[in-house]
């Protein structure tokens, strides 16, 4: 499934466009803990976290991820915006549980 068909779901809010839609997505990876992340999320991800800071951006892109997935109806600031329009990261938001975001992103994938 690619970045487009994930879009096209419907399934969590769409946030941020990334135009990547060609990437294909290869699994799902949950982790709130940056550093772990930056060295265990596999490449083309669906990354669930709760995480909703820049320095998430910055590790998504360093893990090339797919897109991210915000759980538990986290807030979004401004600068979070900004940084992920910038960096072409795709980023959704959801008010489901870490879990359950992730197991909807399991069995679309």
């Amino acid at each position: 499934m690619t970045i487009k068909d994930f879009i096209d779901t419907n399934t969590f809010t769409l946030v941020n466009d990334g135009n990547n839609h060609d990437v294909e997505l290869t699994g799902c990876y949950c982790c709130d803990l940056l550093s772990i992340a930056m060295g265990h999320a596999p490449q083309g991800c669906v990354w669930v976290t709760v995480m909703n800071n820049v320095n998430t951006l910055a590790v998504a892109s360093l893990a090339e991820c797919g897109c991210v997935v915000l759980a538990c109806g986290v807030a979004l600031d401004d600068v979070f915006l900004a940084k992920a329009a910038e960096q072409n990261i795709t980023v959704f938001k959801t008010e489901l549980p870490v879990f359950e975001a992730a197991l909807k992103a399991h069995e679309l994938l």
